[in-house]
């Protein structure tokens, strides 16, 4: 089976992995912060704080930014449930903002118009949480212009856009998101097995991050309450969490980071040759991004007739491709639908849904590769 997405691991990566096992330190030791500081400074960002999952990631992201109880959180109904879950781990309302149909992120549009309401009713969210689809950027600069006015914050959720570029600039680095989250998880463009980590240029953010993801403790007398007693001591000064990623998987994203670059190039390689090879044939591939450049973690074709989505699924995957569904709609899932969600709240994303399918695209896939999956989806599509 050809995967939808697949890590690329290294003798480089291995060797570096290796180096920690017979080191000193599992964990806490000095590859964290080395990981932290690499990634932040790639991506234009001062702070990076490591977890050990992007899910802890915009968890401490939102208890960082005050999100609790009576406060609400919105974000698309196009992605992983771990985007809204986030929210409802700390007592917080969701909601959701339909998509753009080509961008399949957030609409700027309706979320202007969405927040128009909420302001009339007293029920602005406290945090704006858009996601970068299959790589692709938000348009954050019209998000940032609604967060100055309506005066919530965001939370880029950047799990597929490591290495993503905004009006030039690396997503992370924009500085137009209050915290940028990232996921390493072996699907994604790098990987540390699993793992996450939030960027921002916001130090106080970054600080109540660091505490949050090791049990609220802290060894800086800055930070204590009274008088350090000596060098062995430390205070909790919040109720946090043991979010804390290994030096392992640390270490491995550091040898992973310095081939992003490499890796993003090498899927839009593969991206440029799906178009080429899928034109013309009855579905709409990804559409051009204004002012971005994707980290294409994803290639989702969208049928133009939803009703043969089933079938030429499971054609697929009988002859070899590993295609998948990226994603169910986050308030069709039945804890959501408890919540009061409904079909045909979100209409272009249930739309989007009834249509889409991921084929594979990864760094090290082969043309050999490439051509069985663009024959396959030919002769299914065809059938």
């Amino acid at each position: 089976m050809i995967p939808y997405g697949r890590q690329d691991i290294t003798q480089e990566d291995i060797a570096a992995v290796h180096a920690v096992l017979t080191s000193d330190f599992l964990t806490q030791g000095p590859q964290v912060p080395a990981f932290e500081a690499a990634l932040a400074n790639h991506v234009g960002a001062p702070y990076g704080v490591a977890v050990n999952s992007a899910t802890s990631a915009l968890h401490i992201a939102c208890l960082a930014l005050g999100l609790g109880p009576g406060d609400r959180l919105w974000t698309s109904p196009i992605t992983f449930v771990a985007s809204a879950n986030a929210a409802l781990y700390c007592g917080a309302e969701v909601d959701f903002v339909d998509i753009d149909a080509n961008t399949l992120n957030i609409c700027p549009d309706t979320l202007a118009d969405k927040l128009a309401r909420a302001e009339r009713e007293g029920r602005l969210p406290k945090i704006v949480m858009p996601v970068d689809m299959a790589g692709r950027p938000c348009d954050m600069a019209a998000i940032r212009t609604l967060a100055d006015r309506y005066g919530f914050k965001i939370i880029e959720d950047a799990s597929h856009a490591i290495g993503a570029r905004y009006q030039g600039e690396f997503v992370g680095g924009h500085g137009l998101a209050d915290i940028t989250v990232f996921s390493f998880h072996p699907v994604k463009i790098i990987t540390t097995a699993e793992g996450g980590m939030a960027v921002t240029h916001d130090a106080a953010l970054a600080h109540a991050m660091e505490g949050l993801q090791s049990h609220g403790i802290t060894r800086d007398p800055a930070l204590m309450e009274g008088e350090c007693e000596g060098p062995w001591y430390y205070q909790q000064i919040a109720l946090g969490f043991n979010y804390r990623i290994t030096e392992l998987q640390a270490a491995l994203g550091v040898t992973q980071l310095q081939r992003l670059d490499r890796y993003v190039a090498a899927r839009a390689a593969r991206a440029e040759r799906y178009d080429a090879a899928l034109a013309d044939l009855p579905f709409d591939r990804p559409a051009p991004l204004r002012d971005a450049a994707s980290s294409w973690h994803l290639y989702i074709l969208r049928l133009h007739d939803a009703a043969r989505r089933k079938a030429v699924f499971e054609g697929l995957r009988r002859a070899g491709i590993g295609v998948n569904v990226h994603y169910i709609p986050v308030h069709l899932q039945p804890h959501y639908r408890k919540r009061g969600f409904a079909p045909g709240d979100f209409p272009k994303a249930e739309d989007y849904y009834t249509r889409a399918i991921s084929i594979p695209l990864f760094a090290a896939m082969t043309d050999a590769q490439q051509d069985a999956v663009i024959t396959a989806v030919k002769s299914e599509v065809a059938r």
